[in-house]
This record gives structure tokens, C-alpha cells and sequence, in this order.
């Protein structure tokens, strides 16, 4: 395991995965509620981040607090993506991301994402355009490759190095599997051999279990969890307290985690508007109401609910299961 310092001082090297839709401003202070080592914002098109729309900067605005938070950025042009990395600098970001691993249709379609796994020269363009315009620490996620036939992340990984950047994370998987099957952490120890500067290990990490393993089987320096982290925004903390000894969360149940639930849910609504909220709302409702065992039919329930104030009087019913049947 390399022993290269981190871009940033952190807490801990268990992080909070960019995830589109769903790392936004109100999870991310949930999961900062908690604790984790670093946040990173949901992915950023750099062209929408130029021009300027109110959407994009809502997905880039970072939250105050002790948890840094880095801005992640998508593109295909070394300018835009110089100027979008500038717009976030001068913003407040303390580091930038750089995706090289989202694998959605959307992201591949437009050249971005990990199609560029499958064009290093053009990826080494925007990392060199974007290192050279920031003074913040400039970090780099990506997957093992294209496909099994193109396995190509620690090369790629050791020429971003060599054009500064600082860290990097690979999701256990090519861009050919999604999310199907296991991610191999056993491929990731190829890239923490490769470069000197910390790797972290993303991919099927969900509780602290897994996340040993991970270490061990990739040498990497930290974790990065992802969807484990759905309706559970405690989990990077309790993670980080079994490994690393931090402290450990207390981790709310019953009426207790009806309130955090309903804050939550206040949150998006304000942050989105009470339209765009409930609809983004949904899928975190579904989440929380499934980590705590609540009955199908309550979230069912919850799921169609359009009133904000009657999703309210369900949730402590929806979400006490446990806490009711002990």
C-alpha cells in the first residue's frame, strides 16, 4: 500500500462517490452530519458549467463545514473543461475530479465519461488543461477500462500522474459491465503499483466488511462508496469508525430516523422547489424505507404520496419497523 500523502487533509480515506441524481447538496450534508473523509459533488458537464446554467451551478454549490468537498467535472474539450475547472476554483472547490469512469449511455454517447478510457491522448489532453489552469489539487475516477479487451488504467493512470494529478479512484469494473457482476478489487492493486499517489478502491463497497476487503485485495489507500451509501448516509462514517477508528455514529432508528428522514426530505424541497423536489425525493424515501425494513405497503404508500405534509405523517410508521417489532 503506497504511503503517498493525500491531496487534501481528511478525516479519514473513506469517501463520498459522485453519483448522478443523487450526491447533491442535501445528501451531502446528510452524509456530513455523520462523517466522511472527503464529499464529491455529483458529476458536472463542463460545458453546462460555462455557460453558466442555474441547474449546474445548484449541482456544484458546496456546503460549509469541516468535510471538504471536490466538484467533479465531465467533458470531451480540454476548454471548456479548463474553464469549467476555473469557474469551480474560483467558486470555493478545494479540489477537482475529473470523471473518466461514468458508464451511462448519455455520458458515452457524447464522447465523455469512460469513452475516453478508450482515447488516452484526448484524455491526457483535458487533464493537462485543467492541471494547468488550478492551483487546488486536481484528482482523476475512472474504471479499469473500456472492456476486457481494453484494460488500460494503469497506463493511463500513470501518464495522468505524470501530468498532476494527485489521486485517483477506479471503480472495480469496465465501462462493458455497468454495475453487473462484482467489482474486481484484485485488478485495482495493478494501478496502485503503477503510480505514487494514493489510489482509492470504488465498487461493491457496503459496510465495513467489505471495505477490508477491498484494501487488502487492492492495496489501495482508502475507499469510495457509492450506492451502499443509498438510504444509509451514515455508512461512510460507521466505515471509517471500524477501520480507521473514528468516531462512530450513532445511528438513528425509529422516531429517530423518521426526523432525520423528514429533514432530509424538507431539504430537497427547499433546495428543488416543492415540485422537482418530491420527484427527486422519491427514490431517497424508497432507500431509507428499505435499510430500515419498513412494510412494502407503507412505501408504496409513501412513494405515491403527493402532499408533502401526508409523506410527513407516514414516515415514522414506514420507518420504525425494527424498532416496533423488538
Amino acid at each position: 500500500m503506497s504511503s503517498a500523502t493525500f491531496p487534501l487533509p481528511i478525516a479519514s480515506p473513506v469517501l463520498l462517490a459522485p453519483m448522478s441524481g443523487i450526491t447533491d447538496l442535501p445528501f451531502r450534508q446528510m452524509v456530513a452530519r455523520f462523517g466522511a473523509g472527503l464529499l464529491v459533488s455529483e458529476m458536472i458537464a463542463s460545458g453546462e458549467m460555462v455557460t453558466r446554467r442555474a441547474s449546474t451551478r445548484a449541482r456544484a454549490r458546496l456546503m460549509a463545514g469541516a468535510t471538504p468537498t471536490a466538484v467533479q467535472l465531465a467533458g470531451r474539450e480540454p476548454g471548456p473543461m479548463a474553464e469549467a475547472a476555473r469557474i469551480a476554483e474560483a467558486e470555493g472547490a478545494p479540489m477537482i475530479d475529473i470523471n473518466m469512469g461514468c458508464p451511462a449511455k448519455k455520458v458515452v454517447g457524447g464522447l465523455s465519461g469512460s469513452a475516453l478510457m478508450r482515447e488516452p491522448d484526448r484524455a491526457l489532453a483535458l487533464i493537462e488543461a485543467v492541471v494547468g489552469v488550478v492551483r487546488v489539487p486536481v484528482t482523476l475516477k475512472m474504471r479499469l477500462g473500456w472492456d476486457e479487451s481494453c484494460l488500460n488504467a494503469p497506463d493511463l493512470a500513470r501518464r495522468a500522474v505524470a501530468a498532476g494529478v494527485r489521486m485517483i479512484t477506479v471503480h472495480g469494473r469496465t465501462r462493458a459491465q455497468f454495475y453487473k457482476g462484482s467489482a474486481d478489487w484484485r485488478a485495482i492493486a495493478r494501478v496502485a503499483a503503477a503510480v505514487p499517489v494514493p489510489v482509492i478502491a470504488n465498487g461493491d463497497i457496503i459496510d465495513a466488511a467489505s471495505a477490508r476487503a477491498a484494501l487488502a485485495a487492492s492495496g489501495a489507500r482508502g475507499v469510495m462508496v457509492g450506492r451502499g451509501a443509498q438510504g444509509r448516509p451514515w455508512l461512510p462514517a460507521q466505515i471509517a469508525a471500524a477501520l480507521y477508528g473514528t468516531p462512530a455514529p450513532e445511528v438513528p432508528q425509529g422516531g429517530a430516523l423518521a426526523d432525520l428522514v423528514a429533514a432530509h426530505y424538507e431539504a430537497m424541497l427547499g433546495f428543488y422547489g416543492r415540485e422537482t423536489g418530491r420527484r427527486v425525493a422519491r427514490k431517497h424515501l424508497g432507500w431509507y424505507v428499505d435499510a430500515a425494513g419498513g412494510p412494502h405497503d407503507l412505501r408504496a404508500r409513501l412513494l405515491r404520496e403527493d402532499d408533502p405534509r401526508a409523506v410527513l405523517s407516514l414516515l415514522p410508521e414506514a420507518l420504525c419497523a425494527r424498532e416496533c417489532a423488538a
